[in-house]
């Protein structure tokens, strides 16, 4: 064998240019399955991380009129949550854990000669446990400041870089709407969302304060739920519907006012898609392979032809069909293993730069780089071994008398 692969590389040496070329191919073939994969789960994680940032078991209740606004953005329709839908979802719908009414508006938040446009949403204490939203620092929205419509906030992360850089905003001053409110906690930091907002683009305020002093209204915006456990999420919708269709008396025949999202099937829907798409990347690179493959079959063909006179002399001295079938299939498997080590470094390579340039994240899949490895080993031997065969079928007469 070590015979073998001796005069394989001799033989490969001997046009050294074309057998850089022909190795370029499985080299580019690898190196971009690699690379594609390793973006493609980066993305995965990603996006997993994004939907941990979600919450625990989600549940979002929202009316259906506020899915059909006006250019102006009002809706078209009554909104027909209310605070007492939170309540009665809390109390009567034994699936759910915690509820927090929330209401959202969006508008411009001052301190000193800073200001900054950010989203103002209400919430109750439930709100963190259901988000699992942890404090950098201070503290959270209490049921007092709810109940008593307290002045105070918590801030995200990208309004404090915005408004305080690196000043601790806790027991400061910030204008909403013209009116003071202390700043009482800071949230952690969450990122983006599987939707691509920001999350920590917001100040968080008591419900009440915001749905009478600053909005002036009487509706909830939305509720945010969490139910007992992921596996309970259909009966907790069940519940939901049943309990919102009977508050709101909805006849049969009539379509619900509201819609119960499942942040567990949304997020189920983003990972089948980024599994969707890391299949296509891979599938894509795959192609450089096969083209890889044929560059083999082309040059081995082409060898074969160029050393029709040394393979009759070989057979021509006892060497089998067997041994010429050998030496040419070990070419086609060196030639692709030189290759698939190169497309190997080539693909961690690629996905590191444009991990760093490109902004994509990237996640390295040792099972990937080895299955790449072992198809550029498998693609030299399937398309190595038509020229190796038709080499060993040769004709020892012919093959002597060739010039």
């Amino acid at each position: 064998m070590t015979l073998l692969f001796r005069i394989a590389l001799r033989a490969i040496m001997r046009n050294k240019l074309r057998s850089s070329l022909t190795i370029l191919g499985i080299v580019i073939g690898v190196g971009a399955v690699i690379a594609m994969v390793s973006i493609g789960q980066g993305a995965k994680v990603m996006v997993e991380k994004q939907i941990e940032s979600m919450g625990t078991n989600v549940l979002l209740v929202v009316p259906i009129s506020t899915t059909h606004k006006t250019a102006k953005g009002s809706p078209t329709g009554p909104i027909t949550l209310t605070p007492e839908d939170a309540i009665a979802i809390e109390k009567e719908c034994s699936a759910i854990d915690y509820v927090s009414s929330t209401i959202r508006t969006t508008t411009q938040v001052v301190y000193g000669n800073l200001n900054w446009a950010t989203s103002i949403q209400g919430v109750v204490p439930d709100y963190q446990i259901i988000r699992n939203w942890p404090l950098e620092s201070g503290k959270f929205i209490g049921v007092q400041d709810v109940n008593t419509m307290s002045k105070v906030c918590v801030l995200g992360k990208t309004v404090v870089d915005n408004l305080f850089g690196t000043l601790d905003p806790v027991n400061k001053w910030v204008r909403v709407s013209n009116m003071p409110f202390r700043v009482i906690g800071v949230l952690s930091a969450k990122g983006q969302s599987a939707m691509g907002q920001d999350q920590d683009d917001v100040v968080l305020m008591p419900f009440k304060t915001v749905q009478r002093k600053i909005m002036g209204v009487t509706y909830v915006g939305a509720i945010f739920a969490s139910s007992i456990s992921s596996e309970a999420q259909p009966e907790a919708i069940g519940q939901i519907a049943s309990l919102l269709r009977q508050r709101h008396r909805l006849k049969p025949n009539e379509e619900n006012d509201f819609n119960v999202i499942s942040m567990i099937e949304f997020a189920s829907t983003i990972m089948e898609t980024s599994r969707t798409m890391s299949i296509l990347l891979g599938s894509i690179a795959s192609v450089s392979l096969i083209v890889g493959g044929i560059g083999i079959m082309n040059i081995m063909l082409v060898s074969t032809t160029e050393r029709t006179r040394e393979i009759g002399i070989r057979m021509a001295v006892g060497a089998r069909e067997k041994d010429i079938l050998l030496q040419f299939l070990t070419e086609a498997i060196v030639l692709s293993s030189i290759g698939g080590v190169i497309g190997v470094i080539f693909g961690i390579v690629a996905s590191r730069l444009v991990s760093y340039f490109g902004g994509w994240p990237s996640l390295l899949s040792p099972p990937a780089i080895a299955i790449a490895f072992l198809f550029s080993n498998l693609v030299g031997i399937f398309f190595g071994y038509y020229p190796a065969s038709k080499a060993s079928k040769l004709n020892p007469i012919d093959a002597l008398r060739y010039e």
